[in-house]
């Protein structure tokens, strides 16, 4: 039976806006999220742009704190609303990294690749003396596709696809084993996109390292996850092993992403039939009532706006919230 690394209980990270007292309006941005990553396993999270998935990751790693829930972190409580848990983080930014999304904004630019590199390596101590800190560094760019010439180089003189390479190796300096992957090939050219993700399953098999995968493209999704869970408008509506949720999907919207990754044999994309989805996702301002997906179902009953579904086992390790299931 797989260990868990990272458990996440009732996560809610709601963001102020505007108003006072009982006027008081909030974002919820992620309301009332609860999954597991087992140890040496990728999560990939999907959902469309605004649904959750990138606020989840950053709470889970308290760069943004969560109004509400619990975070565990291999048997150990990092943050608790109930019990009043808020641990020191400094020890475990060895243990969990992030790779962001955006390879242009994420590095300083007034900072050479090595600089940034070093940067974690010094701040929790791991090198003895200067020689073995050039010598991490280097070993790390070489781990990465990049080079010893690298290392003296600042942002601006890389491409895209280069710049993910360094910050994928800033989150690796510090040794972790558990990563959280911020859409870190949506930027890329499609032909860097496979050299990243390949890049990304390479390091996980020689380092044991853990991965929740956040991206919008479900067939890079599909090639890299052990498990999928699918987020709409800041709820997790559909969690199940990659094979169940791409051939075996049973919530509506699941349903709709997976109808939409193109097919590139031509006549088998002529006779499948795409779910297209009526209306706008409405703001997480004023979600409705019920069900949050019910306002774009075409099943939704009366029951959808009364009641909101939970999440419900509906085959092993398949889990889907939805009345109509």
């Amino acid at each position: 039976m797989s260990e868990k690394l990272i458990e996440i209980e009732h996560l809610k990270q709601y963001f102020p806006a505007g108003g006072f007292g009982k006027n008081k309006r909030f974002v919820k941005a992620v309301d009332d999220v609860s999954f597991y990553i087992n140890k040496g396993e990728t999560l990939g999270l999907v959902g469309e742009s605004g649904c959750g998935k990138t606020t989840t990751g950053r709470s889970i790693l308290r760069l943004v704190e969560p109004t509400d829930g619990k975070i565990i972190f291999n048997g150990e409580t990092l943050f608790d609303k109930v019990n009043n848990v808020k641990v020191n983080m400094l020890p475990y930014r060895r243990k969990m990294q992030i790779v962001f999304q955006d390879p242009y904004a994420s590095l300083d630019p007034r900072m050479t690749v090595g600089e940034i590199i070093g940067e974690a390596i010094d701040i929790h101590n791991l090198a003895e003396n200067k020689e073995d800190r050039h010598n991490k560094i280097i070993e790390l760019l070489k781990t990465v596709g990049l080079n010893s010439e690298h290392a003296n180089r600042y942002p601006h003189e890389f491409s895209g696809g280069q710049r993910q390479r360094v910050g994928i190796a800033r989150a690796l300096a510090v040794d972790p084993k558990f990563i959280v992957c911020d859409e870190p090939v949506s930027a890329l050219d499609v032909s860097i996109q496979a050299q990243v993700v390949n890049m990304f399953q390479d390091l996980q098999k020689e380092r044991g390292l853990t991965y929740l995968f956040i991206a919008h493209d479900l067939s890079v999704v599909k090639h890299i996850s052990d498990r999928i869970g699918v987020m709409y408008l800041g709820n997790l509506v559909e969690i199940g092993t990659s094979d169940e949720i791409i051939f075996h999907n049973a919530h509506p919207y699941t349903q709709s992403l997976i109808s939409a990754i193109p097919v590139a044999d031509p006549v088998t994309a002529r006779k499948s039939q795409r779910i297209i989805l009526q209306g706008d996702v409405p703001s997480p301002l004023n979600p409705p009532s019920g069900c949050p997906f019910r306002t774009r179902c075409p099943r939704a009953t009366e029951k959808c706006a009364r009641e909101k579904p939970i999440l419900r086992e509906i085959s092993p390790g398949h889990l889907a919230a939805c009345h109509l299931i």
